[in-house]
């Protein structure tokens, strides 16, 4: 082949009529954690990883499908936009809330009981290891 020579395309003028496959995947998202998605899909399970390869060639992150989903299988079911178990009951919603704040007091309460538990038992350790090298040092000849 020389130099010269164009493709047969070029030669021929031809040019496909054919409105299959046409802007497929123009604007796809090619980023490495749509990529990293698409071959754990394609792992797990491949039509999930179809799914994934789909989201990309339509331009979408591979992070926002988890939330298209879900939207999608609400729309599907009836879901009527109501979140957390919350009902229309104002009274009921008022004390649940309640309860909710108190055990976020609770958990509160509990990580300073452990944060304050943790500093005890540093104390406690180096008091231990303090009283450890004294004796150590009582022990041994001085050079």
């Amino acid at each position: 082949m020389t130099a010269s020579s164009t493709s047969t395309v070029e030669e021929t003028g031809y040019r496909s009529r054919s409105q299959c496959g046409r802007g497929w995947g123009k604007n796809a998202n090619w980023t490495g954690i749509n990529i990293a998605g698409m071959v754990v899909g394609f792992v797990l399970f491949w039509p999930a990883g179809l799914v994934v390869l789909y989201w990309i060639m339509k331009g979408r992150d591979v992070r926002d499908l988890p939330h298209a989903v879900r939207e999608q299988f609400s729309q599907m079911t009836g879901g009527n936009g109501r979140r957390n178990g919350s009902s229309e009951n104002v009274v009921f919603n008022d004390y649940q809330q309640t309860q909710y704040d108190r055990i976020r007091e609770i958990k509160a309460e509990i990580k300073e009981r452990s944060r304050r538990f943790e500093e005890f038992r540093a104390g406690a350790q180096r008091r231990k290891d303090e009283e450890e090298f004294n004796r150590f040092m009582a022990d041994s000849p001085v050079r």
